[in-house]
């Protein structure tokens, strides 16, 4: 496995083309808004080198034994999909950010057993070349861009084919004697310029074979040519460019998505793990959106924590830790936290083998477990703004906090209990804008909305797998209406 300061070394030998700001940007790996990013993904290999967490951090490959990050791991347990789950909270503790590795490692698992099934019903033979590429990966540990998202266009329209643009869902353009031609561009792709490497998989459910081309799944190195990378940009995403860091709030960590754009890109045959085979793209997409909907039972309580450590620290600092209002609203965070935790942990423990032996969570609670999170942070964050108080949203910058003549007053006048030193005080509250309200958000409240769908998907799985005919045959037999059988 490799080593954090390996991973690092290994993206500087790509030659991705990167644009942020209207320029093109010809180092990301060291580029200061970025390379916050970099380090969360970084932690990853860190941990997993740490004797103390190898259990969550690390695997048994069940394709070759070997010893692998678990975030190259095919779940072969509801003890591995618990794990999972553990593993996420405790990055999300260490990073108070989004670490960028779970969408892929969701992808792998969604379209290993997806494949497998393809591969039963139609005589494919894609779970080997899948298989092949996920070995490659496990061997040389490397992280993953899962790759979802299409643009969509006019969202009225009932299936790509119908879209005056074509390309606003990505397709096959081309079929070569070697592979395959795609052209499109994914959405909001989390941790794109720290991958090592693409997989590509349909967004939507497939309604018959005018939208062959849209059913695709495949994988290619990150800086394949004809790739384009356009960074997101965040909140407050320039303070990372001023000197000093306090006004971060984040020293260290961070996030980042962007839009990827595939301009005839070509992929070799070895490497394509569906092409056509339009019948099977929802159950791929169902299969992926649950088990990314688990991931926020562990990734976005993780983040919580630092969360409500956060606001609790900045009320020892002013004062108000001992009113009884500010102890209500923080048991209130932990209650919030912990539910989406357990609904983490329940879908995962109630989990079942698929036909190539990958398990899989259980899919009602997966979006139970969405669903919550679509909510709670939110709250969450509303609780520790409220706590935090005023300055939150008026404290100067750090600058005027050096300056030799106006720095002085800043220090006097912002002070809370007097035996902690203002900067303290200061540097807890800018942590707190910027996982409520800065850089972090996206990756805390915002992406608890809309990352792994947003609510309405959730509420349909939540509809679709509910059983309703059965808890009406549970209620008639009670009501007496008919007998038990």
């Amino acid at each position: 496995m490799k080593t954090a300061a390996e991973y690092v070394e290994s993206l500087r030998r790509q030659k991705m083309t990167v644009y942020m700001f209207g320029e093109q940007v010809e180092n990301p790996v060291d580029h200061p808004i970025i390379r916050p990013s970099l380090n969360s993904v970084a932690k990853t290999y860190e941990l997993a080198g740490d004797p103390r967490y190898e259990e969550l951090m690390t695997a048994s490959s069940s394709l070759t034994g070997k010893k692998i990050n678990r975030f190259t791991h095919l779940h072969q347990s509801c003890a591995d999909l618990v794990n999972k789950v553990k593993m996420l909270r405790l990055l999300g503790q260490k990073t108070g950010s989004c670490f960028q590795r779970c969408v892929g490692f969701d992808a792998f698992n969604a379209v290993d057993s997806t494949t497998a099934e393809m591969d039963a019903a139609l005589g494919t033979g894609y779970n080997k070349a899948f298989r092949t590429f996920l070995q490659h990966v496990q061997d040389a540990d490397l992280v993953c861009n899962g790759a979802m998202t299409d643009p969509k266009g006019d969202r009225s329209l009932r299936s790509p084919s119908q879209q005056a643009d074509p390309d606003l869902y990505l397709r096959i353009v081309a079929r070569e004697a070697d592979g395959i031609v795609v052209r499109g561009a994914k959405c909001h792709q989390t941790g794109a310029l720290n991958s090592h490497e693409v997989l590509v998989m349909p967004t939507a459910a497939l309604s018959g074979a005018e939208d062959r081309d849209y059913a695709v799944c495949f994988a290619i190195p990150s800086d394949s040519k004809g790739l384009l990378y356009v960074y997101g940009r965040q909140a407050s995403d320039t303070r990372k460019l001023e000197s000093g860091g306090m006004d971060v709030g984040n020293c260290r960590y961070g996030g980042h998505e962007a839009l990827i754009i595939f301009e005839d890109v070509f992929v070799p045959w070895e490497r394509v793990f569906m092409c056509g085979e339009y019948q099977f793209a929802a159950q791929l997409v169902e299969r992926f959106a649950g088990y990314h909907r688990q991931s926020y039972g562990g990734c976005k309580v993780g983040v919580g924590d630092v969360l409500i450590g956060a606001a609790a620290q900045a009320a020892e600092f002013q004062g108000t830790d001992k009113a009884s209002h500010v102890r209500d609203k923080l048991i209130e965070m932990v209650h919030l936290n912990e539910t989406l935790y357990a609904c983490g942990i329940a879908c995962s423990s109630q989990g079942c083998a698929t036909v190539s032996g990958t398990y899989l969570i259980d899919m009602l609670l997966a979006n139970v477990c969405k669903q919550n999170v679509t909510r709670f942070p939110y709250e969450i964050a509303r609780l520790a703004e409220d706590i935090a108080g005023g300055l939150l949203a008026t404290m100067p910058a750090e600058a005027d906090f050096r300056h030799p003549q106006v720095g002085r007053y800043l220090e006097k006048y912002l002070k809370g209990v007097a035996a902690v030193p203002t900067e303290h005080r200061l540097r807890m509250l800018r942590l707190i804008e910027t996982l409520t309200i800065g850089t972090a958000a996206v990756a805390y409240r915002t992406e608890s909305m809309h990352g792994a769908g947003s609510p309405q998907a959730q509420r349909v799985m939540i509809a679709r797998q509910a059983d309703m005919e059965h808890k009406k045959r549970l209620a008639r037999v009670l009501a007496g209406i008919e007998t038990e059988t």
